[in-house]
């Protein structure tokens, strides 16, 4: 089996994540080179994958001005600084694995997929929920025909009261002008998958939802800009931000918080830092809860809930079919089967193949088959490719769209514009 050669792009957490497979199969991946302008998480890179000096760079230009360094490069920067470097490096003849969302722009998703197929590389997206065992066993069911013909979908993405204050309010993915619409940067993964499960072209979106909660309008009596500053609700405040982050708990998300993770750095974060603000008096802009209401040219009908409020961070949902129901909970690791007419109800549990922050598995499952998509050089058509997740992004963009216009949006058409803005340039 040849070994591929990767850089990195961007060493934050989905990098760092990604790239453990490096450590536990060397047979198969080996990390050459990495760019990351904070120097503390470009050094501990560097040190856990033993990298030398001369090929650990500051900033992703410096990499892709050298000669080409590997097979493959993996680029997990923020939401609006993933176009330029992808370019660049399809254009220098790299395989390219990039971290969702593809680009806060359509015209930017557009034009990366085009310039993929133009010089024949290998370009997948990091849509890891196509990849865990508990969504391919949904796909593999209904395939099967295990419920009939599928008529509807009910898709719910339970975001978790604190996950959307740590990251949707306080953190980096806050404000669409900074990243993207939360619909994008949250729940592409989803749109995708129901994009796969219909297994047609989406041909209609509507959409409705905002931001309600996390308002200054609705913070507490006294509530302080900052939360150490004496909120005077601090006993009481499901957000109070030491709560969260000054535990014994230094795993995601209070890893997020500072590359230091002692008590002292940690506290100094939340007096200065973004996760140490009252919830209610952040900058944010994103919706707190957002439905998408999707049509498929097969008749398929889809309905998605994205909400920050329930406890557990989780994916559920039930898919009707002529024949029968499939219910599943992501986070349980179990599907059930209601069989019509009979009453049969059977039951599939998996194993925890990775948790959370492993995506159930998907994470490592993405980064083997990319592996197998290089080695064959691109001949062969991943999951996750391009072709496939521009129209999944095209959902989240129409879906944003007509939250905000009130319409009915036909996919084809909005598409279509953006592809003709593009041949007038």
């Amino acid at each position: 089996m040849k070994k591929i050669t990767v850089a990195l792009i961007g060493a934050g957490l989905r990098g760092i994540n990604y790239l453990e497979y490096a450590l536990q199969h060397p047979h198969e991946l080996e990390v050459v080179a990495v760019a990351e302008p904070v120097q503390e998480r470009r050094d501990n890179f560097k040190a856990k994958h033993s990298l030398a000096d001369e090929v650990c760079y500051e900033s992703w230009d410096d990499l892709l001005n050298q000669p080409r360094l590997a097979d493959a490069v993996l680029i997990c920067t923020q939401d609006t600084q993933h176009f330029e470097p992808t370019m660049r490096a399809l254009e220098a003849g790299y395989h390219v694995l990039l971290e969702k969302p593809m680009s806060p722009n359509p015209e930017e998703c557009i034009l990366m997929e085009e310039m993929a197929t133009k010089v024949n590389r290998v370009f997948s997206i990091c849509h890891v929920l196509r990849y865990t065992q508990f969504f391919s066993t949904i796909k593999e069911l209904l395939q099967q025909g295990t419920i009939g013909q599928l008529m509807s979908i009910q898709h719910n993405e339970n975001v978790g009261y604190w996950h959307q204050a740590h990251s949707f309010v306080r953190g980096n993915w806050r404000r669409k002008d900074e990243s993207s619409p939360m619909i994008l940067a949250k729940s592409c993964h989803d749109l995708d998958i129901l994009l796969w499960l219909a297994d047609a072209e989406c041909v209609r979106v509507s959409s409705f939802g905002s931001l309600t909660h996390f308002t200054a309008q609705q913070a507490p009596e006294g509530a302080p800009l900052r939360c150490l500053d004496g909120c005077p609700v601090a006993d009481d405040c499901l957000y109070y931000a030491p709560k969260h982050y000054l535990t014994d708990d230094t795993n995601w998300p209070t890893s997020a918080i500072s590359d230091d993770m002692s008590y002292d750095a940690r506290y100094q974060a939340l007096l200065n830092g973004p996760y140490g603000r009252c919830v209610y008096h952040c900058d944010n802009d994103v919706v707190d809860h957002q439905v998408v209401n999707l049509e498929f040219a097969n008749a398929v009908t889809a309905a998605f809930t994205m909400s920050a409020f329930t406890r557990d961070v989780s994916r559920t949902m039930k898919l009707m079919g002529t024949k029968g129901e499939i219910r599943g909970a992501m986070e349980k690791n179990e599907i059930e089967i209601l069989h019509f007419g009979s009453g049969k109800v059977e039951r599939i549990r998996f194993e925890d193949m990775g948790g959370h922050v492993g995506h159930g598995g998907g994470d490592m499952g993405l980064f083997k088959d990319f592996l197998r998509l290089v080695r064959d050089d691109g001949k062969s058509q991943g999951l996750t490719s391009a072709a496939h997740s521009v129209q999944s992004h095209l959902m989240a963009f129409a879906a944003e769209q007509s939250r905000i216009d009130g319409n009915t949006i036909v996919l084809q058409d909005y598409a279509q514009s953006f592809r003709r803005s593009e041949e007038v340039k």
